[in-house]
């Protein structure tokens, strides 16, 4: 992975119109990430939690809060890149997120959340509620039992941030706009008392 530094220029000012194919440390992830693509490219589910690949250092990819995907400090613009890394992203149980092919592991850095939601939809009332997410990546979860939502403290604001898991350790924070749709379904749970949540997939997801 010595070459990233001359790869970063041509891979950052690429639009989907006019491609090239970037070499050294990033066309390994790329072509490790697209030989696992569905027909016409679409993202498919990898299984990257069954790889066991060793460590390889630190490239300079980060996540910002805001969903960006950077490579040594620039953004990557291209949607379909983001979402071939988005595909082979592993959280590991030692707090760290990396890009994880079959040959090699390299860190990611993330701000806050891997992914965003950024739509939802909600269907049912009350206990018979289901309420689905999309990401910016798109992936498709409904919130229960497999993709649970949680709501964690903003600071320094005092408010709170909605995730929902959406595969393995990788959760989506859902973005202003969806955790206002949550609030406006919040309501009281069966055994009463002063605290809201929101009713999906079979479960009241308590808020605070």
């Amino acid at each position: 992975m010595a070459n990233e530094k001359s790869d970063v220029s041509r891979l950052n000012v690429e639009s989907d119109a006019h491609p090239s194919q970037p070499s050294s440390g990033l066309e390994a992830l790329l072509r490790a990430a697209s030989e696992g693509a569905g027909a016409g490219g679409e993202k498919t589910v990898r299984p990257v939690e069954k790889w066991n690949p060793p460590y390889c250092g630190d490239i300079g990819m980060k996540i910002r809060r805001d969903g960006t995907w950077t490579y040594q400090g620039s953004p990557i613009g291209r949607i379909a890149l983001v979402k071939l890394f988005a595909s082979i992203l592993r959280k590991d149980d030692d707090g760290r997120t990396y890009l994880v092919t079959p040959a090699e592991k390299v860190d990611v850095e993330v701000e806050d959340a891997p992914f965003l939601a950024v739509e939802m939809a909600a269907v049912g009332e009350g206990r018979a509620r289901t309420i689905t997410l999309r990401t910016n990546v798109d992936d498709v979860v409904t919130i229960g039992p497999e993709h649970p939502l949680r709501f964690q403290p903003s600071e320094p604001d005092g408010g709170l941030k909605p995730y929902v898991l959406v595969r393995g350790r990788l959760e989506a924070l859902c973005t202003r706009a969806v955790y206002a749709e949550l609030v406006e379904l919040a309501e009281v749970g069966e055994s009463g008392g002063d605290e809201v949540g929101v009713w999906s997939g079979g479960k009241w997801w308590r808020m605070g």
